[in-house]
């Protein structure tokens, strides 16, 4: 029998402290450890999760259109129907598509409805350069327009006009109507008409 003050009853509580309590601590701060970092990892997946929702929010038709420059894709422009070829370019309010028949179609984005066979990658919002920029849909027509070639105009309810763009303004273009396998001369002009722009779903040019 040992009494509460004897020697080696002491040794042995202190001895069983010594054995017992370390063990305790390391594993009460390695579960406050792992709690932590588990804590601090799903407030990084929150910030993440957060940054990536408020990113996407910012992204526009045309910010996921600039990535697919090089690649074939699929437009539907409602009544005007479904338009395909290789995305060659893009600027402000317009795409550039190759058909691969010798042609080239202007297509107004605002006339976009949907896309398909788009990639996954996309530009980030404000990427575009300063002179693709400034490049909208009067430039791109009156480029057109001094070429002198004959195109189809295809408007957002579905109908078409062929003929010279003899100008172009602000927000419309005029257009001299003639048949499209002959040059635009005065005789065969049949009627001239003055097109919204906002009206136009795209423009086919050769």
């Amino acid at each position: 029998m040992f009494s509460l003050l004897s020697i080696p009853f002491v040794y042995l509580c202190l001895r069983g402290r010594a054995t017992l309590l370390p063990v305790r601590w390391d594993q009460l701060f390695d579960d406050l450890e792992g709690q932590v970092a588990a804590s601090e990892q799903e407030d990084l997946d929150a910030e993440v999760a957060d940054r990536t929702r408020i990113e996407v929010a910012r992204l526009r038709l045309g910010d996921r259109l600039r990535a697919a420059v090089g690649t074939r894709i699929e437009l539907s422009l409602g009544a005007a129907g479904p338009v395909s070829g290789e995305l060659t370019r893009t600027g402000p309010g317009w795409l550039l598509l190759d058909p691969g028949c010798g042609a080239q179609i202007v297509v107004t984005e605002a006339a976009v409805s949907a896309a398909d066979a788009l990639p996954a990658a996309t530009d980030a919002p404000g990427s575009m350069g300063l002179i693709e920029s400034r490049l909208d849909l009067g430039h791109v027509l009156r480029a057109i327009a001094r070429d002198r070639v004959p195109v189809r105009v295809v408007l957002r309810d579905g109908s078409g006009r062929v003929g010279t763009i003899d100008r172009v303004g602000a927000d419309f273009l005029d257009l001299a109507e003639h048949p499209a396998d002959q040059p635009r001369r005065p005789s065969d002009v049949t009627r001239r008409a003055a097109i919204r722009l906002a009206a136009i779903a795209m423009v086919r040019a050769g």
